[in-house]
């Protein structure tokens, strides 16, 4: 609610679609710099805590906006800086948050506690939209930072309610900096780790993306104002929650790099025909499938790369992941923002679903069938 509550308020004070995609940036350039460091906090203090730190700080962040923006004192700098923060609070949370699941469930049901995450994310993102819609267009973007703010409260009540088990430390904690160091070179030395997060990259980078843009299809295209833009938002949620359900309906491992590959495929197909439609009704069946299979591929690799690495350095590994994410999207945020104001919206869509369908069909190709095989049979074995 409060992502699309805060970029109808950057677009109507501006009027930019560049600057929709510097704020977008502005948001997620920090995660680049200080994952690792997040996820040293997340292996050397208990998650939990690291967790209630982080949603404490985003509360606060949200109130602030909500604040300023019912008085009629915010403007584009101040909306920069609370991104920024927020920006800075995510690069501790995101690692933190990941690498809590297992301590919670257990490896054994690791796939559908992280399906299952995707799917209430996505929900939120159903509901969270078109409310966000209904309050913008009724009484303005502030009241949903506000609720944004408030809801903070049920997540750090829930997370003090939590009876876990004790978890194991290492008794030897070597430097951060080596601690960091540990978890750069597993992925460096562990291929199939490698190969899925240059898939998240990509698809970070060139397909997702696509959503900084929504406010201008609903205002130049569709002429729908903030309620079209809750529609957009909302049935793109719809597909992903639908995509991240699908994955929670998964017992195995088995197959799904091929169907993550297919997945992606389908995404970039999706997303050139939407660049380009006029028709809302047509625009809305696209946008179904591009938050499904784009919400499905995102997810199968958090799985298989959660699935393969080990306790110990789960959280730092997921900061590397975090890296790799947030230095893709916040780039390709503001590539897609800037090709949107100099060649308009749709060729800076269809520029990234070209680049989507050339990285999906090239993994494709390069990756021989029993290359995937061993890197699933890996993953089971462990």
């Amino acid at each position: 609610m409060q992502n699309v509550a805060q970029s109808w308020l950057v677009y109507r004070i501006t009027g930019s679609s560049a600057l929709l995609g510097l704020v977008s940036f502005a948001s997620q350039i920090p995660g680049l710099v200080m994952s690792p460091l997040g996820g040293y906090a997340a292996d050397k203090w208990p998650k939990r805590n690291v967790v209630i730190a982080t949603q404490t700080a985003a509360m606060v962040l949200a109130g602030i906006l909500a604040a300023i923006t019912l008085t009629d004192s915010v403007s584009i700098s101040a909306v920069f800086v609370l991104a920024i923060l927020l920006g800075v609070v995510n690069a501790f949370d995101i690692p933190a948050r990941q690498s809590f699941f297992v301590e919670m469930v257990g490896r054994e049901d690791l796939v559908n506690a992280i399906a299952l995450n995707s799917s209430m994310f996505n929900g939120a993102r159903i509901a969270g939209p078109a409310i966000a819609g209904l309050l913008v267009a009724q009484i303005g973007e502030g009241w949903c930072f506000a609720l944004n703010s408030a809801s903070y409260l049920a997540v750090i009540a829930g997370l003090f309610m939590m009876r876990l088990a004790p978890v194991a430390r290492r008794e030897h904690q070597p430097s951060a900096l080596e601690t960091i160091r540990e978890g750069f070179r597993y992925v460096a030395r562990t291929r199939p780790a490698r190969a899925y997060l240059s898939v998240v990259g990509v698809l970070s980078f060139a397909g997702l993306p696509y959503l900084v843009l929504m406010p201008i299809y609903a205002d130049r295209v569709f002429h729908s104002g903030a309620s079209g833009l809750g529609l957009l938002m909302g049935l793109s949620g719809v597909g992903a929650l639908a995509g991240a359900l699908t994955l929670a309906s998964r017992t195995a491992l088995t197959g799904l790099t091929k169907w993550s590959s297919v997945a992606q495929i389908v995404f970039a197909i999706s997303l050139g025909a939407f660049a380009f439609s006029t028709d809302i009704r047509l625009s809305a069946g696209l946008l179904l499938i591009t938050g499904y299979t784009g919400m499905f591929q995102m997810s199968a690799s958090n799985t298989l790369i959660q699935s393969m690495v080990p306790d110990v350095l789960r959280g730092r590994v997921m900061s590397v992941y975090m890296v790799v994410f947030a230095g893709s999207v916040p780039l390709g945020n503001l590539f897609t923002g800037g090709m949107a104001h100099l060649y308009g919206a749709p060729i800076a869509l269809l520029i990234g679903a070209c680049l989507s369908l050339i990285a999906a069909i090239a993994g494709w190709i390069l990756r021989s069938p029993a290359e995937k095989s061993l890197a699933e049979a890996s993953l089971i074995r462990s």
